[in-house]
């Protein structure tokens, strides 16, 4: 027979309990309360950081992006069949830049969580393996910028419109190589919590390209008149000059000479290098789905007419110009997450990408009612008013800046949330992501819309729209689903 308390005693015991329980729950209540007010700090903290560190990265990539736009600018004095021009030959161009582009991007996630797991060597040997795969990757596909013009005549375009962009891609071909260099070098600056001297060389950069193409577009100060090749050269040999100030900078100043990042420069490092394309191949294979799917959106623009091709083009740039912020704060949140998980903190992984989300998305929403309101503006910043078919291209381009709203949502969102799973080394499920979205998805819609319902150039961007709010939403997703679960990559370590 079980022994049991009865009588006095029991109730005293009975009262006791009730008293701990009331006390446990008290205890409860204040702790919660008081980690309530922590939790709000811990995200406030993130925010700032987050913008402390996305702010000059943002600015150098609207530097960047605005020696593109005066270069558009300009051209676009000489009529819209240039700026035809130029879209396609960008369309070219891109495809080559995103491979190694993809590669050098995997510098940032190896670098941070490198410096976050305090290992200095690795975070040259991660710069390192980034400049070896511009170098390698650069020579045939420079190579292949000189092919433009055939290119294009076998995908379609007029042998006119196809001579255009070939000549300008003689020029604009040759940057290839010292732009993925700056990138790499820029993401090692970033890594270590210092990105604002990328800044200042894209910001003295900016003028030096506007008066180079200027000079070398219509012939001024002395310089031959090379119209479309000028502008492709001037790019090309502003880039050059950034990453030789890029490369200075990270040699001769403090605090990234510590690093030595020249020191050992031909040293085979084939396990990191291996490592980096396990990370950074997927990156470029997402960007190929990205970009091949607007390179298409081009191709079709360019069947439907020239108006189309050019209206697409202004209103894409505009979309750049925009897309360049939240893809600041992306690369910031593949610094912030890769500290964490260098760190081996899932749960400040986790603040920080979602930190950065929320971020992007909000800039994005202002960004986007702003051009809804100045949309029959933005046109004629493109475009001569002399220009044949100007008044038709800027009314069909306000039309897709107003279609663009949910477009540039998306398209923000997405870009963080792919910044933050790279963080991670995630990239081999976005990759796959990517091609549903913007090829199962996306290309499907543009090409049914635009021909068989007879939308033409509304319904290329209306199929667009679709396929970045698909991606960015399954992008959030497995970020929610990863650190939610608390993963965290392996870090490697130096020998």
């Amino acid at each position: 027979m079980p022994v049991t308390e009865s009588g006095p005693k029991a109730a005293s015991n009975s009262s006791r309990s009730a008293y701990v329980a009331v006390m446990t729950a008290q205890d409860t209540r204040i702790a919660a309360g008081m980690q309530m007010p922590a939790q709000e700090g811990l995200w406030r903290a993130e925010v700032i950081e987050t913008l402390r560190l996305s702010w000059p990265m943002a600015l150098t990539q609207l530097g960047q992006i605005a020696m593109m736009t005066t270069d558009l600018m300009l051209l676009g004095r000489l009529g819209d069949h240039v700026v035809a021009a130029t879209a396609l030959a960008h369309t070219v161009l891109f495809a080559a830049f995103t491979v190694g582009m993809g590669l050098v991007s995997a510098v940032a996630p190896l670098a941070s969580q490198a410096y976050g797991a305090r290992q200095p060597r690795m975070v040259r040997r991660a710069l390192r393996v980034g400049l070896w795969a511009a170098l390698m990757a650069g020579l045939p596909l420079t190579a292949l910028q000189l092919w433009g013009r055939d290119i294009l005549i076998l995908l379609g375009q007029t042998p006119e419109a196809a001579s255009l962009a070939g000549r300008y891609l003689q020029g604009l071909g040759w940057s290839l190589v010292p732009a993925w260099a700056f990138m790499a070098l820029r993401n090692f600056m970033s890594a270590v919590n210092r990105p604002e001297p990328a800044l200042w060389i894209t910001l003295a950069a900016i003028p030096a390209n506007l008066v180079l193409a200027y000079a070398l577009i219509y012939g001024a100060f002395g310089l031959p008149e090379l119209d479309l090749l000028g502008a492709g050269l001037a790019t090309s040999l502003v880039n050059i000059g950034m990453c030789v100030s890029a490369i200075w900078v990270c040699y001769a100043r403090h605090p990234f000479r510590k690093y030595r990042v020249l020191g050992r420069f031909w040293r085979p490092d084939w396990v990191l290098f291996a490592k980096l394309l396990a990370v950074g191949a997927p990156i470029s294979g997402t960007f190929l789905m990205e970009f091949g799917v607007f390179a298409a959106a081009a191709l079709l623009m360019g069947m439907i007419s020239t108006t189309a091709l050019a209206a697409h083009q202004i209103a894409l740039q505009t979309a750049a110009v925009m897309f360049m912020v939240p893809f600041g704060i992306s690369l910031a949140a593949t610094v912030r997450v890769g500290h964490a998980a260098g760190r081996g903190d899932s749960a400040a992984a986790r603040r920080a990408g979602f930190a950065a989300i929320a971020l992007g998305t909000v800039f994005m929403a202002a960004m986007t009612l702003l051009v809804a309101l100045t949309r029959h503006v933005i046109p004629w910043i493109f475009l001569g008013p002399t220009a044949e078919t100007a008044v038709e291209t800027a009314a069909l381009a306000a039309t897709l800046l107003l279609l663009g709203m949910s477009f540039f949502i998306a398209d923000g969102v997405q870009t963080v949330a792919a910044g933050a799973l790279r963080g991670l080394n995630d990239t081999r499920v976005p990759l796959l992501f990517s091609a549903i979205s913007f090829w199962g998805i996306a290309f499907g819609a543009c090409y049914w819309l635009a021909f068989s319902v007879g939308w033409g150039a509304i319904g290329v961007w209306v199929g667009l729209s679709l396929g970045l709010a698909v991606y960015a939403v399954l992008l959030v997703w497995r970020f929610q689903v990863l650190s939610r679960r608390g993963y965290l990559p392996e870090v490697p370590t130096a020998a």
